[in-house]
């Protein structure tokens, strides 16, 4: 199965898999896996634990080695995890700018943090945020690098709900200005219709399926279809096997 975005939505791709295999000694965890996602697209991957997620993710990030296949990101892409990795012995500015080798790094800083809400904190400590907070400096982290490619690992599973929904507007506003292709891997559900284009299910090592959420219907009907593919049973019964 392959997935891609349609041909008429994005001008180009900020990444393109093709083949992928990732293994463990004997146990394949990705096996011959197929993935487009364009310039400027939310893509939303949900699945079981250990059915592979984070490890595509660090494979594209460029973190694990694979076995087979290919992949193809045009520069480098940004990763921000659900810890936000702070340096708690350097500044927020420093913080953002880590491995940025630019003569205006400070004033660059202090846009990333500007957009995230956090503009007149430059020189302050990561000890001095909230959780929230150090994970929008982790995003502007992210974002100071201008990536093609954004990967998000969980970064919002450690929040409160309400500072988890003030990130994903936070998020979708800083996609829609900055037009990066993004794969967010989570487990929640609803964090997947409200933030995705489109929502990828992955079982055993391959994308088992995939939602296009065009509008509202399309993700009130992607919510039942996801919860059955996902093996949550909605009628109270047991959940069903893959």
């Amino acid at each position: 199965m392959t997935v891609q975005p349609p041909a008429s939505a994005f001008r180009t791709n900020a990444v393109v898999v093709s083949g992928l295999r990732r293994a463990y000694g004997e146990r394949t965890v990705i096996d011959r896996l197929d993935l487009v996602i364009g310039q400027g697209e939310f893509v939303v991957l949900l699945g079981e634990s250990g059915c592979g997620k984070t490890t595509l993710l660090r494979a594209l990030a460029g973190l694990d080695p694979i076995q087979g296949g290919t992949v193809e990101v045009p520069g480098r892409p940004a990763v921000v995890f659900q810890e936000h990795r702070l340096l708690p012995w350097e500044t927020l500015w420093r913080n953002v700018t880590l491995g940025l080798r630019a003569a205006d790094a400070r004033a660059r800083a202090a846009a990333a943090l500007a957009e995230v809400g956090l503009g007149d904190r430059l020189d302050d400590w990561p000890r001095n945020l909230s959780g929230g907070q150090a994970q929008r400096v982790a995003l502007a982290r992210a974002l100071v690098q201008e990536p093609k490619l954004l990967l998000l690992d969980e970064p919002f599973a450690a929040l409160d709900a309400l500072t988890r929904l003030r990130m994903h507007g936070l998020v979708k506003d800083l996609v829609a200005r900055h037009q990066p292709g993004v794969l967010l891997v989570t487990h929640d559900i609803d964090e997947a219709l409200r933030l995705g284009d489109r929502v990828l299910v992955m079982r055993r090592g391959v994308i088992a399926a995939e939602h296009r959420l065009s509008s509202h219907n399309a993700a009130a009907t992607a919510r039942a279809e996801l919860l059955r593919e996902l093996g949550v049973a909605l009628d109270g019964g047991l959940p069903s096997s893959h």
